[in-house]
This record gives C-alpha cells, sequence and structure tokens, in this order.
C-alpha cells in the first residue's frame, strides 16, 4: 500500500495529536499549527489559521487527507455576548476552515482521491443554553460540508464529527476536576465524556480509504448524547 500524505491543521495537541499518532504509523503527516505538537512522527510547520496564507513549498504536491481542528468552547449566557465574539467564532470555526481548503484544493485534486474532514460539535443538533456562539459558527461549518461534499464529489470526500464534550485541553475549563468530569459524563448515555483518541479513531477512518462510500455526512461521536434517552 502506498504511503499517503496527509495535512493536519492544528494537530499539535488534544483530538490532533491523537489523530497524527494514528495516521503517522503508515503515512507522512504534516501538522500546521502555532505549536509545536506533542508528538515527534510528523512534520511541524508553524502555521496561524487566522492570520497566515500556507505555505504550499512546504508541503507535497498531492495531499490524499486534510483534517482542519482548530475550534472554540465559549460558553456565556446569551445576553453576554458581544459582536466580536461572534465574530471571532465565527471566523476561527468556519471562515477560517472555507480558506484552508480553498488555498490547499490543487495539491487535494491532485491526489488520485481525497478526503476532508471538519469538526463540528453536537450542540449544532441538540439545542443546548450558553453555547449559541459556537453552535452558530459550527452550525455554518456543517453547511460547508455539504456543499462542498456536493461540489467536489466524486474526486474529493467531504465529511464532519460532531463531537460531545471531550478531555482535551480546550475543555480544561469545564473538565477541571474529577468531579466535574464525573458529572459531564453522567450526561451521556454511555456514562463518560469522549477522549481524543475516540474522536480521532473516527476523523481517521474519514481520511483514510476504508470509508470511500462516505461523503456529506456529519458523524456524531458523542457518548450517545444526540440520539439517546436513557
Amino acid at each position: 500500500m502506498a504511503t499517503k500524505n496527509y495535512v493536519l491543521i492544528g494537530g499539535s495537541y488534544g483530538i490532533g495529536a491523537s489523530l497524527a499518532d494514528v495516521l503517522s504509523k503508515e503515512n507522512n503527516v504534516f501538522v500546521l499549527s502555532r505549536t509545536t505538537p506533542q508528538h515527534s512522527n510528523s512534520k511541524h510547520i508553524q502555521f496561524d489559521a487566522l492570520t497566515q496564507p500556507i505555505d504550499l513549498t512546504q508541503l507535497p504536491d498531492a495531499i490524499d487527507g486534510l483534517a482542519y481542528l482548530p475550534g472554540t468552547i465559549q460558553l456565556k449566557p446569551f445576553h453576554r455576548f458581544t459582536e466580536d465574539d461572534f465574530l471571532n467564532d465565527f471566523k476561527l470555526n468556519a471562515l477560517s476552515a472555507a480558506r484552508v481548503i480553498r488555498e490547499l484544493l490543487t495539491p487535494l485534486k491532485t491526489a488520485a482521491e481525497s478526503s476532508i474532514v471538519l469538526f463540528s460539535t453536537v450542540a449544532v443538533q441538540q439545542g443546548m443554553p450558553f453555547h449559541a456562539s459556537v453552535a452558530m459558527a459550527k452550525g455554518a461549518l456543517e453547511g460547508l460540508t455539504r456543499s462542498l461534499a456536493a461540489e467536489l464529489a466524486p474526486k474529493i470526500r467531504v465529511n464532519a464529527i460532531a463531537p460531545s464534550i471531550t478531555d482535551t485541553p480546550l475543555a480544561s475549563k469545564i473538565l477541571s476536576s474529577e468531579d466535574k468530569k464525573k458529572v459531564s459524563g453522567e450526561r451521556h448515555p454511555l456514562k463518560r465524556v469522549g477522549e481524543a483518541r475516540d474522536i480521532a479513531q473516527a476523523a481517521a477512518y474519514l481520511l483514510t480509504d476504508e470509508s470511500s462510500w462516505i461523503s456529506g455526512q456529519v458523524i456524531h461521536v458523542d457518548g450517545g448524547l444526540s440520539a439517546l434517552r436513557v
């Protein structure tokens, strides 16, 4: 099996680091992020998704898979959100994802077949208090997922993963103690919060040929929260 090239935007820790570990066992992985990755099996390229264009000279001519991982968890009552709050969440979660995909479209099309994976949130489908800003931004990302899946088929597959709360640095304020993890876990039918590897394994599946007949989907990896009542 030929070695493939995967690009992870923001893959230096949490879900991205776990995904890089999974993919780099048999493939070339390029991590574009502001911080140095927590793993050593990938090539790191300094990059800020909000402010920098991608330097294509540092990447291979053909890219087999792209995952856009940057995100926000900004939770507070609706009346306390400012216009800047909404704009900042939208820029990082949705607009920068669209820009990155546009900049990498040529190497994605150069590969025989390629795949894009984006990251939404369970809060888009499952209404939750205090999630107005992130749900709006990720809702736009889900729209982008389906639109691009239609436009880029059959050459490029596009899917998204919608996790529930996952024990990563991004969620450290929400899961800052074992008691908080337990309380949050109890809200889920599977009675625990997600781990980075839970989400990374799903993303790796969607990026590789194992999922070659899946496109335009938003797959919930959320401990059953969005679909079950137990």
